[in-house]
């Protein structure tokens, strides 16, 4: 089996997600090791010197000029840990915690921090083990990095803080107790170089790419749906209108709605109806979600430069060649983010707009998909759903990183947000995947009034997998449970994944020649 080498090796989305799940494994070589070691040396070397270097034999921050004695240098590194653990709210999710664990480790790996080897070694342990650390989700303005949250995420080591060990929340040194382990002892600026970093952006980053890809993918895939079941037309996709303008997000999606649509029944029934143009949220489906596949594209490709970057603080060349400047800073993912946070609540915004356009009866559907409403509201109150969540993501989209707080006494007078940046980008495609779930569900009901044609291959697959799950409504019943099992097939990816590998049975990659838009 292939290994992925920490320090080494190039961290991709894919991958780094292969291994926080357990489909890849990840090691630390000899190559690696030896950086890290040399580069300890390098700061006991230093400490040695007594020469004065930020966050070795000085305070932080504001304190930066306060000289502190070697025997005091490894109580300082207990003492940062202690005092920036800070966070409040609710915790983040396990997987976010573990994310954040493996990229601290990749990014200590490239050996220009300074920390030693057991330390790099008791983090992989967690997560190994999966002894994953409470993290409070507030409390990072992503300026010096995610102080508080790596602070709380590093409490562990120290025999500190709270941990979740098989499914339940524990004190620290209960569950090392468990394992006959003791806190390690920190060493020279490791405090510093364990909580400089922007782990805890870059984790909520790389979910957000995982997931606001699969809510893109299914967006065409419902989106194409619903304009069968309205009857729509598939002119507006023709691959020459799209070469006039070759964004090439817009592109692919236009590509993937002919996929979708070839050889369908339904299509070729109304080719003569005389109607000569579709609403916006149909016909600009190319335009659209395509906007919002490059705003993904942009954060996926940012994301994987900082998946393998060093953003801790002071960066250490040498024992005679240290630099503290600003690589913890957010500011590079921060904007980013609020950028695929307008990327993901458009996305919704015309979903919503598809689900109010089913229900309108025209084109031959009964007036909010059923036969027969006064008695019954049909699919009226699924929409009202759509367009509560649909302004919730605009409320949403105000960017944090447009927001700056002065920190530290004015030493860090410029801070990114970004931490708010990547939670709020997390809501909004929760939301999303409401919204997709809504329009899927409203889609399969309508386009079952247009039996007995059939649409496409591909869709129609997707509309049995949908109804294996959830029946036709003939009457009105309590919604909220469709809409929550169908929204888990959108949330677990396997609406995405089983129409893609129906299609690639086919013959057919959607995707065909967009390898940037792959994860």
């Amino acid at each position: 089996m292939k290994k992925f080498e920490f320090g080494i090796g190039h961290l991709t989305i894919g991958s780094v997600l292969a291994i926080a799940d357990g489909k890849l494994q990840a090691i630390l070589s000899g190559e690696a090791i030896k950086k890290i070691n040399t580069s300890l040396q390098h700061v006991q070397q230093i400490v040695k010197n007594g020469e004065s270097v930020y966050g070795i034999n000085t305070g932080f921050g504001a304190l930066a000029n306060q000289k502190i004695s070697e025997e005091d240098t490894r109580l300082l590194q207990y003492k940062i840990l202690q005092s920036h653990s800070v966070g409040v709210g609710n915790p983040i999710p396990l997987e976010i915690a573990r994310l954040m664990l493996l990229t601290k480790v990749h990014a200590l790996a490239q050996g220009y921090s300074g920390v030693q080897l057991s330390t790099i070694e008791r983090i992989l342990w967690h997560v190994e083990n999966d002894v994953i650390p409470i993290v409070p989700e507030k409390g990072s303005v992503g300026a010096s990095g995610d102080l508080a949250p790596l602070a709380h995420l590093f409490l562990p080591l120290i025999g500190l803080g709270e941990v979740v060990y098989k499914g339940t929340r524990k004190k620290t040194q209960e569950v090392l107790n468990t394992f006959n382990l003791s806190p390690i002892k920190l060493g020279p600026k490791e405090g510093l170089a364990l909580i400089n970093g922007t782990q805890f952006i870059l984790a909520y980053a790389i979910k957000a790419v995982q997931r606001l890809h699969n809510c893109l993918e299914a967006a065409d895939i419902i989106g194409a749906m619903s304009l069968e079941a309205l009857t729509g037309t598939k002119a507006p996709f023709d691959k020459r209108l799209h070469g006039l303008r070759p964004f090439k997000g817009n592109e692919l999606v236009a590509q993937r709605l002919r996929l979708l649509l070839q050889d369908s029944d339904i299509m070729q029934s109304h080719i003569d109806c005389g109607r000569v143009q579709d609403p916006y949220s149909l016909r600009c489906m190319p335009q659209v979600h395509g906007a919002s596949r490059t705003a993904w594209q942009h954060l996926k490709h940012l994301t994987e430069i900082e998946l393998n970057s060093v953003t801790d603080n002071p960066i250490v060349f040498s024992e005679h060649d240290t630099i503290s400047g600003g690589n913890f800073h957010g500011q590079p993912l921060a904007l980013p983010l609020d950028y695929a946070c307008f990327a993901a609540a458009e996305a919704g915004n015309i979903s919503d707009r598809r689900c109010y356009l089913l229900l309108e009866g025209k084109w031959g559907l009964p007036m909010l998909l059923m036969k027969k409403v006064g008695l019954n509201s049909g699919f009226m109150i699924p929409q009202y759903t759509t367009a509560a969540l649909v302004t919730e993501n605009k409320t949403l989209c105000f960017p944090a990183s447009a927001d700056s707080i002065p920190t530290s006494l004015g030493q860090e007078d410029h801070v990114s947000m970004g931490s708010i940046s990547g939670r709020k980008l997390v809501q909004v495609i929760e939301n999303l995947e409401y919204i997709l779930a809504i329009e899927l569900l409203t889609a399969c009901q309508a386009i079952e009034f247009r039996r007995p044609l059939k649409s496409s291959e591909l869709l129609e697959f997707a509309h049995h997998h949908v109804r294996d799950a959830v029946s036709f409504a003939e009457e009105d019943r309590v919604f909220a449970k469709d809409i929550n099992k169908v929204k888990e097939m959108i949330t677990d990816f396997s609406f995405v994944e089983k129409v893609n590998d129906f299609a690639l049975s086919k013959g057919i990659d959607l995707n065909n020649n967009f390898e940037g838009f792959k994860i």
